[in-house]
């Protein structure tokens, strides 16, 4: 059985997303007493994993949504794993903010797949 397109496509960039949020800010709590090029090379180490997901997810998905599409699934992707990293590993409050910003995502989730919502 074939999975749909778009549940390769968004499954696959989670765990892209999953890595490249450690890579991005994980080294803030577990490395933030080296020097910032050990920071930088432990990072770039894991960002490895996340192109081994994000490429075949962009191939994926680019046989049925365009580029734009594919770049606003992952950022409602990057804010969907961002702020519960946030909260969770790196203890940070959880904001209002977020939440607005999710509203302004929604938004654009409707204009770039405005063809397709519409026309059915």
């Amino acid at each position: 059985m074939k999975l749909p397109i778009l549940f390769q496509t968004v499954m696959l960039l989670t765990v892209s997303n999953v890595f490249m949020t450690f890579a991005w800010y994980a080294h803030l709590r577990e490395l933030n007493t080296k020097p910032w090029i050990v920071a930088a090379f432990v990072s770039w180490g894991i960002a490895l994993f996340e192109y081994l997901f994000q490429v075949p997810a962009n191939r994926i998905g680019y046989t049925h949504y365009n580029v734009g599409q594919l770049k606003i699934i992952q950022e409602v992707i990057t804010l969907s794993v961002f702020v519960p990293f946030s909260v969770y590993y790196l203890r940070q409050p959880l904001k209002l903010d977020y939440l607005w910003a999710a509203i302004c995502l929604l938004g654009a989730v409707f204009f770039v797949f405005r063809e397709k919502i519409v026309s059915g």
